[in-house]
């Protein structure tokens, strides 16, 4: 007896290339749309994602720029610009902005990473005292040297829940200052900030290295009036890459 390894019927099935159109659409075609809809908010992610770096590195870049004091209205411009940049409203958007400057004693011992002053907009609360570099990345600096941290948070709705729930696009940058060792802040000493140094005059870049108060800048009589500069005629005290400041 010959055996067959499938039953006639199966077999013409099998071998069957008749079909109705319709019928086979309705059953590929939702297939079709959610993989459609799946790639379209995959792709939305990495679109927001793109935009919300490209604005921190543009904040990051503008502060780093700064050679005079920046106070709290340029903070507040900075997140409107956040707001304009990323499309969102500001209950969806958050901003920190914080100066980290990397301490240590002269043998590199009692190295840290200590917030000098930082700003936030939104629901996250600015930073302070010393930031543990393995909770937040930070770059190798040498000693008294200083970055400005920019950090932004967006909440992100998918359109469709093709594998993703609502999330935050979060979004990190660090820049050195390029045109002054400092970016100061107005008051984060609890002075003003027209009176602190630096080190480019507070302004004038043609006094790169030397204070306010014993450079010829262009605020030069500005820093005459404060007592600091009374009390630092030799300029001992000023706070630059390579001076502790005392400490």
């Amino acid at each position: 007896m010959r055996k067959t390894s499938l039953p006639p019927r199966l077999a013409r099935f099998g071998r069957d290339e008749d079909g109705y159109i319709t019928t086979e659409a309705m059953i590929v075609l939702p297939v079709l749309l959610w993989l459609l809809g799946a790639v379209w908010v995959w792709f939305d992610v990495s679109r927001e994602q793109s935009i919300d770096q490209k604005v921190n590195y543009t904040i990051g870049d503008m502060i780093s720029r700064e050679t005079d004091p920046i106070d709290d209205a340029y903070i507040d411009n900075t997140y409107r610009l956040a707001l304009e940049m990323i499309g969102k409203p500001a209950s969806k958007v958050d901003l920190r902005i914080t100066v980290v400057q990397f301490l240590s004693n002269r043998n590199g011992g009692n190295a840290r990473y200590e917030v000098v002053w930082s700003e936030a907009r939104g629901a996250f609360q600015p930073l302070s005292g010393t930031i543990d570099p393995e909770v937040m990345p930070l770059p190798l600096m040498a000693r008294n040297d200083e970055v400005i941290l920019v950090q932004t948070w967006s909440d992100h709705e998918p359109v469709f829940k093709a594998g993703l729930s609502p999330f935050d696009i979060r979004t990190y940058s660090f820049t050195r200052p390029r045109f002054a060792p400092q970016i100061l802040f107005e008051g984060a000493d609890g002075t003003s900030g027209s009176n602190q140094n630096n080190g480019w005059g507070n302004g004038d870049q043609d006094a790169p290295g030397n204070s306010l108060c014993n450079n010829n800048a262009e605020n030069y009589d500005e820093g005459q009036s404060s007592q600091s500069c009374q009390d630092n005629v030799d300029g001992g005290a000023n706070v630059e890459p390579g001076n502790s400041g005392g400490a």
